[in-house]
């Protein structure tokens, strides 16, 4: 396969919103029939962790992220309180799980994939993750706990 016919990303990012732009990518390079590698490096190890449930979204330090209400009347629906909530409010307890979960509830209800089941789709169409092996190391992961099917580079 020729150099045009390969793509390469790079994740870095290991919240649950920053998850799935790296498997969203690589699956449609497979569909634009290119060979796709995925190397995980930082905290972009934890999209390969066996369990994906503890991670969340961060709403902190996001300024681009919209935030409506995934229920209720249209109306309701239609305001993005994003950027009418202060930034100080993301940092009481329980932020951040509210937020994961109104994320999930959206996707769900938009039809989106699961985390799971887009990364299992990825693997399936043979698209290659790398996870960086100096990073295991450093952050002390057990590679018992990542996804099999991952190479160490």
């Amino acid at each position: 396969m020729s150099d045009n016919n390969k793509m390469t990303i790079i994740a870095t990012k290991g919240t649950f919103d920053w998850a799935f732009p790296p498997f969203i990518i690589a699956s449609t390079g497979v569909a634009m029939d290119k060979e796709v590698t995925i190397f995980f490096t930082f905290y972009g190890l934890n999209l390969l962790l066996k369990d994906t449930s503890k991670l969340k979204v961060t709403p902190l330090g996001n300024p681009g992220m919209p935030m409506k209400m995934p229920f209720g009347p249209k109306w309701l629906q239609n305001i993005d309180f994003g950027p009418k909530i202060p930034t100080i409010l993301w940092n009481i307890p329980g932020a951040e799980s509210l937020v994961t979960w109104l994320m999930k509830k959206t996707m769900a209800k938009h039809g989106v994939a699961k985390l799971e089941d887009l990364r299992s789709m990825c693997q399936e169409f043979d698209v290659k993750f790398i996870a960086c092996e100096m990073t295991v190391e450093l952050f002390g992961y057990n590679k018992e706990d990542l996804i099999d099917g991952i190479e160490f580079a």
